[in-house]
């Protein structure tokens, strides 16, 4: 027991790590939890971090006829990711604005519905799972862990992913929280429109680096 909570810890390190970069899930993250509020923030960044738990426990077990189906997928992965994120994009782009803070439409608005949130869940699974870099990351520095640990240890590496990813969700998504009411409707037009671009740059790279390579 004592040998586990060493390799939790890094095992979250990790998890925070490879979350932690602002990447496409970053990107929609901060959108939508200045668009809908935390809890859509926070929704967005969990569907990742369920992701790379799933990812964690293909490393953490050695799956190795898994990995080389994943490895095998990778360019139509990276195909359906960026259409993924293109589509996201224009959604956004084309996005009204919701009621300055302060006026009758802020006092009014509904928090999101268990069915908004859970889509936010599903698309950012479905997105971060259709990336093949990440099964890679994972891969490697599970495989490293794994030979130093017990072997009966790989649902705390699993664990220890999860956690270290749901905390950067959770620290985002209540710090941009905090600063969601100073956005009023010009710059949350800015920041949607800025978020589409991104997305649609993300996409357009991971399609051009697929070409290349």
């Amino acid at each position: 027991m004592s040998s586990a909570f060493p390799l939790f810890w890094q095992s979250l390190l990790i998890g925070l790590s490879i979350a932690a970069p602002v990447g496409q899930i970053g990107v929609l993250a901060i959108q939508r939890t200045l668009e809908r509020g935390r809890a859509a923030g926070l929704a967005t960044g969990l569907g990742a971090a369920v992701a790379d738990a799933v990812y964690g426990a293909v490393g953490a077990f050695g799956v190795s006829a898994l990995i080389g189906w994943l490895l095998g997928a990778r360019v139509w992965l990276t195909v359906f990711g960026a259409a993924f994120l293109l589509w996201m994009a224009w959604g956004i782009a084309r996005k009204p604005v919701r009621a300055p803070a302060g006026s009758s439409g802020a006092a009014t608005e509904a928090a999101p519905s268990g069915r908004q949130l859970l889509r936010d869940f599903a698309g950012t699974f479905v997105l971060t799972l259709s990336n093949p870099s990440t099964i890679l990351s994972f891969v490697a520095v599970f495989g490293m862990l794994a030979g130093r640990a017990p072997v009966a240890t790989p649902w705390v590496m699993v664990a220890g992913v999860l956690v270290g990813s749901a905390l950067w969700w959770l620290l985002l998504s209540t710090g941009v929280g905090l600063l969601r009411h100073r956005f009023d409707a010009r710059w949350q037009r800015a920041v949607n429109r800025t978020s589409a671009a991104v997305l649609a740059a993300l996409a357009l790279w991971q399609l051009l680096r697929l070409a290349a390579g």
